[in-house]
């Protein structure tokens, strides 16, 4: 496991987050990741801790309502998710692209289909 530091664009948001070191990515093709240009990995929610910002965060959702997808009031970037698994348990998704010390050029980029779900 790796403990990695994220943040939004201008810093008001900031977590840590326990993962495997980062070597590939999800790339989403949903209506909301294609837009945003997310690249995601997901982990449980026990293992990110939102460090500062809680105040700073504007959730949106939307389809089922099911991900709160979360964005700095200030500079709009959606640095991660929250929402459950499908068998309940609570999970993060990451996006790699706000982790310090990832070179996203460098991953293996796995492609989802999200906009047929």
């Amino acid at each position: 496991m790796q403990t990695y530091n994220g943040s939004c664009h201008c810093g008001a948001v900031k977590y840590t987050v326990e993962m495997e070191p980062v070597t590939s990515a999800m790339a989403c093709n949903c209506s909301i990741c294609r837009r945003a240009g997310t690249l995601l990995a997901f982990v449980p929610s026990t293992q990110f801790k939102l460090d500062q910002g809680q105040d700073e965060l504007v959730s949106y959702k939307f389809n089922k309502g099911h991900i709160d997808h979360n964005f700095c009031k200030h500079c709009g970037i959606k640095s991660f998710a929250s929402g459950k698994r499908p068998d309940g348990t609570p999970m993060n998704a990451i996006n790699v692209r706000c982790l310090d010390g990832v070179d996203v050029g460098k991953l293996d980029i796995k492609h989802f289909d999200g906009a047929k779900v």
